[in-house]
């Protein structure tokens, strides 16, 4: 007991003292921006390749885009993401000239990932809405992108709102992969804690509960949407 008092009293000095509380909050906000952002940009990216493979396909462009969509997927959902991240930074953006920002990086990159996931959890959610819902919608002359804004992808993203916190959840957990191109997170802060003094038990036990703690609060803010998504289809 003496041993983790004198661990946790190394870890307060530099966490406190030595204003480590610094790297962590900064840590923190990192992780929340790449996780939130690429959640926001997966959404976007997986609507619009849900709509398009559920696109009838009679004619040749409709064809040639969900061939795109199916490569596209299958790429971002058959590499791991840490691989996806060091590819971008270290090849793909140098070939081009561009430079950014790690952070910047790590936001687009678990953006494009998750809408390769989303894009799939998105197409179940539109297909479990009626199809006379669409049928509803262009008998009253709205066209098909209309209907799908205004009608469908609504009534989907309530049968899927679960689904889409816990791919938050996974964005969040994924963030501390970052490190590897230079990105800040929560990981990278406490690391730079544990190697200050030595010792990485307190710093890697407090990392967790922190972990545990956003995973609780996002778990939390579903279920209260979910309850209030349940009284407005009972009021309707």
């Amino acid at each position: 007991m003496g041993n983790f008092e004198q661990k946790l009293e190394k870890f307060l000095e530099i966490f406190i003292d030595q204003n480590g509380y610094v790297k962590v909050l900064e840590g923190l906000k990192n992780t929340l921006i790449i996780a939130v952002l690429g959640l926001i940009i997966g959404i976007l990216i997986g609507t619009l390749i849900a709509t398009v493979r559920v696109i009838p396909k009679y004619k040749v462009l409709p064809r040639i885009l969900n061939g795109f969509c199916s490569f596209y997927v299958g790429m971002f959902r058959g590499t791991p993401m840490v691989v996806q991240l060091l590819v971008f930074y270290y090849v793909m953006l140098p070939i081009m000239g561009v430079h950014m920002p790690s952070v910047q990086v790590a936001i687009l990159v678990f953006g494009l990932n998750s809408g390769a996931y989303i894009s799939e959890i998105m197409r179940s959610g539109i297909l479990s809405v009626d199809g006379g819902q669409m049928e509803a919608g262009r008998a009253v002359g709205l066209s098909f992108g209309t209907t799908m804004i205004k009608i469908v992808i609504p009534q989907a993203v309530k049968n899927i709102l679960p689904t889409l916190g816990n791919e938050f959840i996974a964005l969040i957990k994924e963030t501390s992969v970052v490190s590897f191109i230079g990105a800040a997170d929560l990981y990278v802060a406490f690391n730079l804690i544990g190697s200050n003094s030595y010792e990485f038990m307190v710093p890697y036990l407090v990392m967790a509960v922190i972990y545990i703690i956003l995973v609780l609060l996002i778990s939390l803010g579903i279920k209260i949407m979910e309850r209030s998504l349940r009284k407005s289809d009972r009021r309707n």
